[in-house]
């Protein structure tokens, strides 16, 4: 079987990795996770990691045909709709976006956002299989940190999205709306009956408190499972859920959570503009009493 040609992009603000996945064969290529460039202290974006990718896109001699996101990620802006425009590539997430866009629309009262997904091209159920020239991909659903979460498995290679963390760092979260640390166990354990030499790409790095000094983001199923320190083999599901849930209730909100959340369900695209011509991003407040 042919193997993907794989180069990765560490975006530093937010931690997060995407990746260039091209066949080496007929030169077609998907884009996973794509990073927009935000500010949020004065509401600037730009696209020079969105450029990056591309640029080794034709170093490599791509065409960028798909862009994979695992979640509405809440951590970081999607590139998706600039890659979408310079490439002509479709974008495709897992069909339980339907129930984070639901969730989130009266969040911020956002009624042009479907509650259906027609903002996304392609909605993948779990099973479902793809093709990026001649390599072959599948659809797995992983739920738990967001109820919409996907891995995608292209040949010998699973892009896992935040299901998990590099081994000495762990897991994800699953305290946000629709997220279960049970239902995350069982995804983790699910990518955990792969094939030993099965590799894992992974969609953030933070570094442990102790030790490690640099970033990694690829692992192997093997070592997932020898090392993981919160579920590693042995742990059982009521240990990781007692775990999963002590901790999560000392975490506190990402920087870049309400306007991840608002872009991200709209598949990358800004709220509607104000008569003005200006795009707002929203900020609920609750007040007491």
């Amino acid at each position: 079987m042919p193997k993907p040609i794989i180069h990765a992009f560490f975006d530093a603000p937010t931690n997060t990795v995407s990746y260039l996945v091209g066949d080496p064969e007929t030169r077609q290529a998907a884009v996973i996770d794509p990073v927009l460039d935000y500010d949020h202290k004065s509401g600037k974006a730009n696209v020079a990691s969105a450029d990056a990718i591309l640029a080794k896109a034709k170093e490599e001699g791509f065409t960028v045909t798909l862009i994979l996101e695992t979640h509405v990620h809440a951590d970081h802006l999607s590139g998706a709709p600039y890659l979408k425009i310079k490439t002509g590539a479709r974008v495709a997430i897992g069909e339980r976006i339907k129930e984070v866009q639901k969730i989130f629309r009266p969040v911020f009262n956002a009624i042009d956002v479907s509650g259906e997904g027609s903002e996304f091209d392609i909605l993948f159920k779990d099973g479902d299989r793809f093709t990026i020239g001649r390599l072959q991909g599948e659809v797995l659903a992983t739920p738990g940190h967001t109820p919409a979460c996907v891995s995608f498995k292209i040949e010998d290679a699973v892009f896992v999205g935040d299901t998990m963390f590099m081994p000495d760092y762990g897991t994800a979260r699953a305290d946000f709306p629709g997220g279960d640390a049970r239902t995350l166990y069982q995804s983790i354990r699910r990518l955990m009956s792969l094939p030993g030499d099965t590799r894992l790409f992974m969609c953030h790095d933070y570094l442990p408190k102790d030790g490690r000094t640099h970033y990694a983001w690829e692992t192997t199923v093997a070592e997932e499972r020898a090392r993981n320190i919160h579920v590693h083999d042995g742990v059982s599901e009521d240990d990781f859920v007692k775990m999963r849930t002590t901790r999560d209730a000392t975490l506190s909100a990402p920087t870049l959570l309400l306007p991840s959340i608002q872009v991200n369900m709209r598949a990358g695209k800004l709220p509607p503009a104000d008569a003005n011509g200006v795009h707002y991003l929203k900020v609920p407040i609750t007040l007491p009493g």
